[in-house]
């Protein structure tokens, strides 16, 4: 009867620490949207709220809060905005504006847009937000609005992946 009562009680720990293991993998998901309605590229970034804590207290200040200092929040927001950049097929950066950031639930989200662009043959992308900290890292982009949905994935030593839209 021990031998049970200890199988399931180590299951139990096992499944309630899962999750805790599941947000110590370092990735975030980003998603570059061109908008047939209002003709602009919108980008969105997602970080674990758990990830960003982590991350402020080694990128800025020990006693940096994202969870309750506003300027935490807009300073890694800036940080967001000043790692990630998209450019054109011929390597022309688009200019991404800043458009705000929240905290959702276990998220914490990043909003950028660009004023429409002419034609574009495909995107080159470099996304590294949180590389430096962590670097096992992952960041995962994804291109939508623009033919199929086309991805790139940011680890090792990828810096600069691109994607193309001809046929699309």
């Amino acid at each position: 009867m021990r031998v049970f009562l200890a199988s399931v009680l180590m299951i139990i720990v096992g499944v309630l620490s899962a999750p805790t293991f599941a947000h110590q993998q370092k990735t975030a998901i980003s998603r570059v949207f061109f908008n047939p309605r209002t003709q602009n590229i919108e980008v969105e970034h997602r970080f674990y709220i758990h990830d960003a804590e982590h991350a402020v207290k080694q990128l800025f200040d020990r006693n940096a809060d994202i969870l309750s200092k506003e300027e935490t929040r807009s300073t890694f927001a800036d940080y967001v905005a000043k790692t990630f950049t998209i450019a054109g097929a011929d390597g022309t950066v688009i200019p991404l504006e800043d458009v705000g950031y929240e905290m959702d639930g276990r998220y914490f989200w990043v909003y950028q847009e660009a004023k429409p662009q002419s034609e574009l043959a495909g995107l080159l992308v470099k996304s590294d937000t949180l590389r430096e900290v962590w670097p096992s890292q992952i960041n995962t982009v994804n291109i939508e609005g623009n033919g199929d949905i086309q991805t790139v994935t940011f680890e090792g030593d990828a810096e600069v992946l691109g994607v193309d839209f001809d046929g699309n």
